[in-house]
């Protein structure tokens, strides 16, 4: 049974929805899209899977419901806890809105490139948050992931250890995934997505390799991060820097799985910016930063000589570009930082 491709008529008939409870309800269940116009080049078919349709506009509301559930259900918190993460802003702010709920205190520590915008919602939800340097290495006492697991063990933290902890891959085996593999009817044969954390893509590749071992499965990482270098031979390479949040890492992370990534592809940050803001013009999809290097490395892959006619291929917007506005949305911004508009 093949796809059926999405309407382009807007629907106007009047339907009854269901009322939720809560927000926490909402989380998850994202919607699809056919992309048009940014991949009217291309010879095969380009959904995205709409992750800022989550209540606090990212993919990290399923990573903080599913942990902070489980960890619950095990008996690691109740509430009056303080939790605790190291993040470039998505996390913090999923977590910061399920722990306000659920009666927790939240904390987080992040880099010093977070967009303001990201910070001030972070404190808005009634976090605390600690801003550290960049340029440090990971392991230096000052640097967000040292930070957090410092003052974790000062006060007594649950540290939900977004880049280190299985559940993080648990969470999108069990949800993510399987909501691409029913939208598309199985017929899903390419999926492309940045890596964070690595958890997103691993839980979201398991899933799909179990159902579709044929499933290709291609992983995008900033220039200056340590993934492909780390896919490929193994090695860990000296970091660099990079202005697009929410990819790339300077050390490995045990919540991401290689074995089910089949390769990886490495985008700049001019070419990650220009594909967003190619996104937001021309689909109408304000998303973020490495949703634009999704696409970047998506059209890489294409243009590899792999692509084939009529394929799917399925990518994930992580998150929204509102909490960019200040940054690569900004054309004043782009300008001062050197990258082409």
């Amino acid at each position: 049974m093949r796809v059926t491709e999405p309407s382009s008529s807007p629907a106007h008939e009047a339907t009854t929805l269901p009322i939720a409870d809560s927000v926490l309800q909402l989380i998850g269940n994202t919607p699809m899209v056919a992309l048009r116009r940014t991949v009217e080049d291309l010879p095969h078919r380009v959904y995205a899977k709409l992750e800022f349709y989550n209540p606090t506009g990212s993919v990290k509301d399923r990573l903080a419901l599913f942990v902070l559930e489980e960890a619950e259900r095990r008996g690691w918190i109740k509430p009056g806890d303080l939790v605790i993460d190291n993040s470039s802003g998505n996390t913090a702010v999923g977590v910061a809105m399920v722990a306000k709920l659920k009666g927790y205190r939240a904390m987080f520590t992040v880099p010093d490139k977070t967009s303001q915008e990201k910070i001030d919602l972070i404190r808005a939800l009634g976090a605390e948050v600690v801003i550290c340097p960049t340029e440090v290495p990971h392991d230096h006492p000052d640097s967000y992931y040292s930070s957090a697991r410092r003052i974790a063990k000062e006060r007594g933290a649950y540290l939900v250890d977004q880049y280190h902890n299985p559940l993080n891959i648990e969470c999108h085996y069990r949800t993510t995934g399987p909501e691409i593999w029913e939208q598309t009817l199985g017929e899903i044969d390419v999926f492309v997505a940045g890596i964070g954390t690595g958890g997103t893509l691993s839980g979201i590749a398991k899933f799909l390799k179990e159902k579709k071992p044929s499933v290709h499965v291609v992983a995008i990482d900033p220039v200056g991060s340590i993934f492909k270098q780390l896919f490929e031979t193994g090695d860990i390479v000296e970091p660099g820097r990079y202005q697009v949040e929410g990819i790339g890492t300077d050390t490995p992370c045990e919540a991401m799985d290689f074995s089910v990534v089949d390769e990886v592809i490495q985008v700049d940050d001019n070419e990650a910016f220009a594909e967003a803001r190619r996104v937001v013009l021309e689909e109408g999809l304000i998303v973020g930063g490495s949703s634009g290097s999704a696409m970047a490395g998506l059209r890489k892959w294409s243009r590899s000589g792999q692509a084939v006619r009529d394929q799917l291929v399925v990518t994930l917007f992580a998150d929204s570009g509102m909490r960019y506005l200040s940054k690569f949305l900004s054309s004043k911004w782009m300008i001062e930082k050197g990258f082409s508009i």
